[in-house]
């Protein structure tokens, strides 16, 4: 994959949100309306997508940057479920979306079916897991934008973080219509465009509120269900 600024500025927003959540939970020892299921699936995301790691050396920076989201991710789990005091701070009641029954499940099995109906019977293991993770990062912020939904009052830099995600999301579709138009021979995938366009419209809501709130300058908060 080249290199081109709308990429390069997608890695930078996503490194940018890890970062931001870290510096909460590690400075204020709180996971207070932080979802652990949205980082669980974003892990099985990263796992399954960059098995490659073990077969193909594309560049340094490309083996940096999935290493970086794998191992960055598995702290963050470590330290909302085990590590004190931020685990007592985390509120499993608020966090109750059934990710492996209602967003892994659904993914493999629609990445299955899309999979083999792209290469008929025969099946590439790495392949259909890249296929799984494509779809299942569409859907893996769900579980955190439900908890921020249940709160209502989002604290600044869990908002921060969701921010910098969902612009990760957005620069890179930017990156797509960049490279179709600029990059001979590109090869378009339309299972990443509808699940990138797809991740992005998820975030639309919270885009909303929260360039409102910052206009505003005052506390960022999502509205009731039938105040939208």
């Amino acid at each position: 994959m080249s290199m081109n600024i709308f990429r390069l500025s997608g890695d930078m927003s996503h490194v940018f949100s890890i970062i931001v959540l870290l510096l909460r939970l590690r400075v204020a020892k709180n996971a207070q309306g932080i979802s652990v299921r949205t980082h669980e699936l974003f892990l099985v995301v990263f796992v399954t997508r960059y098995l490659d790691l073990f077969t193909t050396f594309y560049s340094l920076y490309n083996s940096c940057m999935k290493i970086l989201y794998i191992v960055t991710t598995a702290a963050i789990i470590y330290m909302i479920r085990f590590s004190e005091p931020i685990c007592s701070t985390y509120d499993k009641a608020q966090d109750t979306f059934l990710h492996w029954k209602f967003a892994v499940l659904p993914c493999a099995i629609i990445a299955t079916i899309t999979h083999m109906i792209g290469s008929g019977l025969s099946i590439s293991p790495i392949e259909l897991l890249w296929t799984f993770s494509i779809y299942l990062e569409s859907v893996a912020i769900l579980p955190q934008l439900i908890v921020l939904q249940r709160y209502r009052e989002v604290e600044n830099l869990t908002g921060n973080y969701i921010f910098f995600m969902g612009a990760y999301r957005a620069l890179y579709i930017l990156n797509w219509v960049y490279r179709a138009y600029y990059e001979p021979f590109y090869q378009h995938h339309f299972v990443v465009y509808f699940c990138g366009v797809l991740q992005t419209l998820l975030y639309a809501d919270f885009f909303y509120y929260y360039v409102k709130s910052k206009a505003k300058g005052g506390k960022f908060s999502l509205p009731t269900a039938h105040e939208s």
